[in-house]
């Protein structure tokens, strides 16, 4: 799985962000360790604050409450975009100064783009952290945007789009596969945006995005690491907090999508595909849309049904029948609105894509009719939660779960408290949601197929 991630910027691709967030979570703090902790700044900011002193590292993130399915219509690309802005010259600081000071002091640093949110993130040692955050507090309000800084930066971003997009037949085909599963929503259109559209975007529409949307009122700053939260609410006070607020935005309301009741199907073939592959999905709530446990049910589902080499998927068509060389499902469950469910497989030696697709169909009419088993539903739930606790290893993925959640519309509690309704999931609450959300005259599938393969 891949982060499409330009320097310094980037947008994330969808299974990405399944790897990101999917299994992320948190668990009761180690000996010596305290709860995380959340705030507000005066000025509307929320700070979340997760203390971990196994290193002396901290990871330091501000989440902007908007991403591609934000943008103005016709202005597709322009969150991505923006991004990439970012990382120019201020009133305080040239630039560049920002990428050679987290180089001086052997951090890292980066930036990413999705549907509902953008997020920005350095790590480093904690006597820099206070300097991050003055760097991230100048640039949220103090960009210097010049026609040739954004005719320069437009450019780039073309040419990520040719060489990620255009060039790569699987990313081709993925963006099809949005256009037709989504028919109103935002999600259909591309993060990175539509050629002809970016094309067209100029400082006046950077400038625009700028000032409806890069307030603190309308971010989160996420730290993660070596630190204590008192120490951390004063540097962001003395940092952040002496941003003024913006405008309150309104709601984030967007189109609702009419009910599918057809299957559609996406076919691209490619002379650049060597071996042919599918992947099948649906429109079904996210933790922010769904009633009560059916997120969790469907987190579960896709954790037996393909989550991992221990899944219905892999052990029948990969081990058992030898018929696939990769099959597996995922649930996209962080997300502002409806979200999506995804099975996929391709075939391995003599086999057929048509009879891969069959068997994982097969999996699933299983389920539908006989639901999943005690002890099978018991160990994905072993697996799920221990998945959370060994996400406590690694700081950024901590930061990325309460960013995340918490600029789709959550709140801390709803992290803290996860663990313990997966736990609370039944057998047949997985079977209901099978049968409720995976029919599959109610789906898309896309194919990449090779180009000899046309007709057949």
């Amino acid at each position: 799985m891949t982060m499409f991630a330009a320097n310094p910027g980037g947008w994330v691709s969808k299974t990405l962000l399944v790897t990101i967030l999917a299994f992320t979570g948190i668990r009761s703090p180690m000996a010596g360790e305290k709860s995380p902790s959340d705030f507000l700044l005066r000025n509307g900011m929320e700070v979340v604050v997760i203390p971990d002193h196994r290193a002396p590292i901290v990871t330091h993130m501000v989440w902007y409450k908007v991403g591609s399915a934000d943008e103005p219509p016709g202005k597709s690309g322009i969150a991505h975009f923006f991004e990439h802005l970012m990382f120019k010259a201020t009133a305080h600081h040239a630039a560049g100064e920002l990428d050679r000071t987290v180089s001086e002091i052997g951090g890292s640093k980066n930036a990413f783009t999705y549907y509902d949110y953008t997020a920005f993130h350095e790590t480093v040692p904690p006597s820099a952290l206070e300097q991050m955050m003055g760097f991230e507090a100048d640039r949220m309000r103090n960009l210097i945007l010049t026609d040739d800084v954004v005719k320069t930066e437009r450019d780039v971003i073309l040419e990520e789009r040719r060489s990620r997009i255009d060039s790569n037949p699987q990313a081709v085909l993925e963006e099809e596969i949005d256009a037709t599963l989504w028919q109103n929503q935002p999600y259909r259109i591309s993060v990175i945006g539509w050629m002809q559209e970016m094309e067209q975007l100029n400082r006046e529409d950077a400038k625009a995005f700028y000032d409806v949307y890069y307030h603190p009122n309308n971010a989160v700053l996420v730290v993660a690491g070596d630190v204590e939260p008192n120490a951390v609410k004063a540097m962001a006070e003395r940092t952040f907090g002496k941003i003024a607020r913006g405008p309150d935005l309104p709601p984030r309301i967007r189109p609702a999508e009419p009910e599918q009741n057809t299957r559609r199907t996406v076919t691209l073939t490619d002379a650049r595909v060597s071996v042919p592959s599918f992947s099948t999905q649906w429109v079904v709530p996210s933790y922010r849309t769904a009633k009560e446990g059916e997120a969790e049910a469907l987190d579960l589902l896709a954790e037996i049904l393909g989550g991992d080499n221990r899944s219905r998927l892999y052990q029948q068509l990969v081990v058992e029948q030898g018929i696939a060389s990769t099959a597996g499902a995922y649930f996209q469950s962080t997300m502002l609105d409806n979200t999506n469910f995804t099975v996929y497989g391709a075939p391995r030696g003599d086999a057929k894509l048509a009879d891969v697709e069959a068997a994982v169909d097969a999996e699933i009419a299983r389920i539908v009719k006989d639901g999943v088993t005690g002890d099978e539903l018991e160990r994905a739930k072993t697996r799920y939660v221990r998945s959370m606790i060994f996400a406590r290893d690694k700081q950024k993925d901590m930061a990325n779960m309460y960013g995340s959640t918490l600029a789709t519309g959550g709140n801390v509690k709803d992290v803290e408290e996860r663990p313990e309704r997966i736990r609370k999931v039944t057998a047949e609450q997985v079977k209901q949601v099978a049968a409720r959300y995976l029919m599959l005259d109610h789906s898309t599938t896309g194919y990449l197929l090779p180009q000899q393969q046309v007709g057949n």
